[in-house]
């Protein structure tokens, strides 16, 4: 692993294989007759929809509890695809906590013509401003929510007003005004009144497991990236051990000037550092 000043990256351009098929045939515990064959996902999904009810739903029935758990369900994800089409393998764009499918549109479109790779599900990894080990206090992002969840706005505001006065709510615990800009773009208006998009008590309950890095054993084999805006304390040199340890084949690399939502600060840098990476077409 090679710690260097100069451009960083962070996401996973990966060929995806397509999922084998699922299908049951066997009764429902507790209910006559066969299970609805399991619904996998259409060929090809419009672009920028919304995850539509769980169309696995157990239906209603009568009879005794059943005696093991139901099988596993997916679970639909929103997502947008840009530049669809042809032979290549797909680059796959993951936000961070707090953040939505819109935080890479721009990126998208600049790389939607470098996809590429060869059979393996990923064959090359991007990791931005992110290490693969515990990260901020919980403590931190605990104030954030607690702060979002205090925003109160009468119905009827327009939606710049109504985000000024989110901003100058939050101002007292989200002093960095880019960080507060961020979490605004989940206010969102639902029939007049406005609202968060993200589960603000899903993430609460759970920020101790979203925080934390899962126990990995086995090192990842592919070409690795992991870029840090020089402004942003999220990789330092003491996670260089453990990088190095899951990602024997990492680069680490900084964009200079930029804070935490790299791509943003610095998109230039951060759209050359990404194609850098990638093979070429």
């Amino acid at each position: 692993m090679r710690p260097s000043q100069g451009r960083g990256l962070l996401f996973s351009p990966a060929p995806l294989r397509g999922p084998a098929p699922i299908s049951t045939k066997s009764s429902l515990p507790g209910c006559p007759g066969p299970a609805p064959d399991a619904i996998a996902p259409p060929p090809s999904t419009p672009r920028y929809t919304d995850p539509a009810p769980n169309p696995l739903a157990p239906p209603l029935c009568t009879g005794p509890a059943p005696r093991r758990p139901s099988p596993r369900r997916a679970v639909p994800l929103a997502h947008a695809e840009v530049g669809v089409g042809g032979d290549r393998p797909p680059l796959v764009l993951l936000h961070g906590l707090f953040g939505s499918r819109s935080n890479f549109q721009a990126v998208a479109k600049a790389l939607a013509h470098r996809g590429t790779g060869k059979p393996d599900l990923v064959e090359r990894l991007i990791s931005v401003d992110i290490s693969p080990v515990s990260t901020a206090p919980v403590s931190e992002f605990s104030a954030y929510i607690s702060a979002m969840k205090s925003v109160k706005i009468p119905d009827g505001l327009s939606r710049s007003a109504a985000r000024q006065l989110a901003d100058e709510q939050l101002r007292p615990v989200v002093q960095l005004p880019q960080l507060r800009q961020f979490l605004l773009t989940n206010l969102v208006e639902v029939e007049g009144r406005y609202a968060w998009r993200v589960n603000l008590e899903a993430i609460s309950h759970h920020l101790a497991d979203i925080m934390s890095f899962p126990a990995f054993h086995e090192p990842y084999p592919g070409p690795a990236l992991f870029l840090g805006g020089s402004n942003s304390p999220y990789i330092s040199p003491k996670d260089y051990p453990e990088i190095q340890r899951l990602f024997p084949r990492a680069d680490v690399q900084f964009i200079r000037g930029a804070g935490h939502i790299v791509h943003q600060d610095k998109f230039q840098e951060f759209i050359t550092a990404v194609l850098s990476f990638l093979p070429p077409p």
